[in-house]
């Protein structure tokens, strides 16, 4: 990916106070700064939200992205909304009709039933079918609401907070960015996705805006689809190798004869 013109060698510095850690956590406070600080130019940091959606479509566009191509999952968004152009008449609808209409998507026999279900208990909780009510509370209580219902787990708590309308500091994790952190030593190699949310944001500084921590989300990602590959990751190009352990023990195992 090439270098984003109209940015400097750093790139823009968020502000810099740090959240409250552990003092022997400070040292990967150090680092997750300087892994932002060297990928935003790369990247282009302040990165464009890609969707502009109320927050109860952005929960909708969630479920249905989990482990499946943006590209088919935004299809069968679209699909999903000229079907059902109010979410209450999804609530309403057949399951084997919803599935039909998100065929392209990864398990639609699963998340059929799942969306129908989600929605629905907004519904019954909330009073009526709308999240716009979460701009009211703080990050934590939100994205507690929304992971009280089953089937919404913190990455798409994070994400319905963060991408949609609503612009709440939060920060999600998908497995590329998940990928990059265990690599670079910012989580344990057995912390799974779901509890990396809190260790990670735990790492940025308290007074991020929404703004810096999608940035790094997003540039967390993109390096992980770039060039920290699932397999055969290009280490030999990554401005993170000098401090990126797993890069140094690849570069040391093939220098061995």
């Amino acid at each position: 990916m090439a270098i984003a013109s109209g940015h400097d060698l750093a790139g823009p510095r968020p502000r810099q106070t740090r959240c409250s850690v552990d003092l022997a956590d400070a040292s990967l406070s150090d680092k997750a700064l300087e892994i932002h600080r060297r990928l935003c130019p790369v990247y282009g940091c302040p990165i464009p939200y890609f969707h502009s959606l109320d927050p109860l479509s952005e929960l909708v566009s969630s479920l249905l992205s989990h482990r499946t191509r943006n590209a088919d999952s935004g299809r069968a968004f679209k699909a999903l909304r000229a079907h059902y152009p109010d979410w209450s008449d999804l609530v309403d609808a057949p399951v084997a009709e919803i599935e039909a209409t998100i065929s392209g998507v990864t398990w639609p026999e699963l998340k059929a039933p799942r969306i129908r279900a989600v929605l629905a208990a907004v519904a019954e909780r909330h009073g009526s079918l709308s999240l716009d009510f979460l701009k009211e509370m703080e990050v934590d209580a939100a994205r507690a609401w929304l992971e009280a219902i089953p089937g919404v787990g913190p990455k798409t708590s994070a994400a319905v907070l963060s991408f949609s309308l609503l612009r709440m500091p939060a920060l999600p994790v998908d497995s590329h960015h998940h990928r990059v952190a265990q690599r670079t030593g910012l989580i344990g190699a057995k912390v799974d996705v779901g509890p990396s949310h809190p260790i990670l944001r735990a790492q940025l500084p308290t007074e991020w805006s929404a703004q810096d921590l999608y940035d790094n989300h997003e540039i967390l990602m993109l390096h992980g689809q770039a060039v920290c590959h699932h397999r055969n990751p290009a280490c030999g190009r990554c401005v993170l190798l000098d401090i990126c352990p797993t890069g140094q023990a690849q570069r040391s195992s093939v220098r061995e004869p």
